[in-house]
């Protein structure tokens, strides 16, 4: 059903029960990505003579920023880098690395920050590394020789090459990627799913048995639009899948032209590749007879205006480049708050995802080379999720109107998923309202938490929206888009009653009235 402009649109209603519950909300989920591209690097989590910089060289206002956004995970170095990049380049002492071309973003890479910076700045950061290794013009013992220098404890030539750099203890690197869209024709090496599949599971075999305790991402097609999706997974997965534990997803989204009401309904295409993915991944187990249920690593997400971006083979060779550093908006925000719902209702499957990047390429902490640091529209959904988002993921079956879309025909007006913490009887419910210009009244059932917990109380509304939804932040407006308190809210006979803006993002947070075990 759909609704003239200016109308509110009919309710939109859901139910749900702890009995229905997804997956667990796994932290891995709140990953991102430091690429050595454009200013992620220099001048955005390192930059020496900043005012902030701490003993290593790194920013302590975009630690503090990479902390408050709640960000687990971060996939390094790579990327597009990572096909052509040289690991040993980036260890030992500073002032004996080699400066080299960095064949990825045309920069000049001067290796100030490699494996065992990246390291230090990981547990400042308090975040999990997941490494990447060098499948484009690298191969099996380049990976081998990178594993026994992270991994091993002494008594090697790397394990002991390591201590000799001053890191005592391995680092233990637990996942890692065995390279990046090597189905693309802009990647160092690229290769045919055959030959991508072979080098991977030899690369996996060898680094496990440097380090059993590992878990692979293989890597799958670079987006759902590539000619080979489809056929890629299938065929990489016929000779990995007993060696790697995930296989990656990556793709972006922007408006085409002035269709905004598809933009904002982006989630409907990250739903369907997942669910591609899952597929095909499945239909290989069945075909091998295993009973291995792989995951998905989406550990490349975002919001990313392609179009503007001139184009690798258009740049001249520089250092620290300003490279798609997006400005993004309040409709930006919007969508990528549905995107992290999608990524949620499908907890199941997928056990690690990496919003790209983090700092200044398409990031949501953007940086001044000297000056502030300051927070785009899409950290406030990534940073509430993140915070709120805890227990289980549970089923949700939304019952309420549509609104048209030109690329994805009638689409709910709601997309909303939730979580449920058994310990605390805490729900979360996100929400986005994909109308662009009608309130949309929603009704969530909370009886089967009702029952358990006793009554439920709003303790949290935070809502992403705006009269202008080009509205954004920067340098000289940091705050100009911030999440506001909703008003209205309210659990009446059971229910939660609220009303979402149009274009809107929104999360809700309830807990008992009385704080209590749940009842049997």
């Amino acid at each position: 059903m759909t609704h003239a402009p200016g109308e509110l649109l009919a309710p939109a209603t859901f139910a749900l029960d702890p009995a229905f519950a997804i997956a667990a909300v796994d932290r891995r989920l709140f990953g991102s990505f430091v690429e050595h591209m454009g200013r992620c690097v220099y001048t955005g989590i390192y930059e020496a003579e900043h005012p902030s910089a701490d003993t290593d060289g790194f920013r302590r206002d975009v630690l503090d920023l990479t902390r408050e956004l709640g960000v687990s995970l971060v996939r390094y170095p790579g990327g597009n880098f990572v096909s052509s990049y040289r690991w040993q380049d980036g260890v030992g002492p500073r002032a004996q690395r080699p400066t080299r071309l960095d064949l990825a973003w045309r920069g000049i890479e001067p290796n100030e920050v490699g494996l065992n910076e990246f390291m230090v700045w990981a547990r400042e950061a308090a975040v999990e590394p997941m490494m990447a290794v060098n499948l484009g013009t690298g191969g099996v013992q380049d990976a081998v020789d990178l594993i026994e220098y992270a991994n091993h404890g002494e008594g090697t030539f790397f394990s002991d090459l390591r201590r000799s750099h001053g890191v005592k203890e391995p680092h233990d690197i637990a996942l890692w990627c065995l390279g990046n869209e090597l189905d693309g024709p802009w990647q160092m090496g690229q290769k045919t799913p055959y030959e991508y599949g072979r080098l991977a599971a030899e690369t996996g075999k060898a680094m496990r048995m440097v380090d059993p305790r590992i878990e692979l991402v293989a890597v799958g097609s670079s987006n759902s639009r590539m000619p080979t999706f489809g056929t890629w997974e299938r065929v990489v997965l016929e000779q990995t899948y007993d060696q790697v534990d995930y296989i990656s997803l990556h793709d972006y989204y922007e408006p085409i032209g002035d269709d905004l009401a598809s933009f904002v309904a982006s989630s409907v295409d990250m739903d369907a590749f997942i669910d591609a993915v899952v597929a095909t991944a499945d239909g290989v187990g069945a075909q091998l007879r295993s009973r291995k249920r792989l995951k998905l690593s989406f550990d490349e997400w975002n919001v990313w205006y392609q179009s503007r971006f001139v184009g690798q083979q258009n740049l001249d060779w520089t250092f620290a480049r300003e490279l798609i550093e997006d400005e993004f908006t309040v409709a930006d925000a919007v969508v990528v708050g549905g995107l992290l719902i999608t990524l949620l209702r499908h907890a199941d499957r997928v056990g690690v995802a990496c919003q790209a990047q983090l700092v200044n390429v398409i990031a949501p902490i953007r940086t001044r080379a000297g000056g502030p640091a300051w927070r785009q529209t899409i950290f406030h959904p990534f940073a509430l999720t993140a915070r709120l988002a805890r227990g289980s993921v549970l089923r949700v079956e939304v019952s309420g109107p549509t609104v048209p879309t030109a690329a994805f025909g009638a689409v709910a007006a709601l997309d909303a998923t939730a979580t449920y913490d058994e310990a605390t009887g805490g729900v979360v419910v996100l929400a986005v309202n994909r109308s662009l210009d009608q309130a949309l009244p929603v009704d969530v059932d909370l009886r089967a938490v009702v029952d358990r917990h006793g009554d439920l109380v709003v303790t949290e509304h935070q809502l992403i929206a705006d009269d202008d939804a080009g509205a954004s932040n920067t340098e000289a407006t940091p705050d100009r888009v911030v999440p506001r308190t909703g008003s209205g809210a309210s659990v009446r006979d059971r229910h939660l009653h609220c009303l979402l803006p149009p274009l809107s993002w929104t999360v809700i947070q309830l807990e008992p009235s009385v704080p209590g075990p749940p009842t049997p």
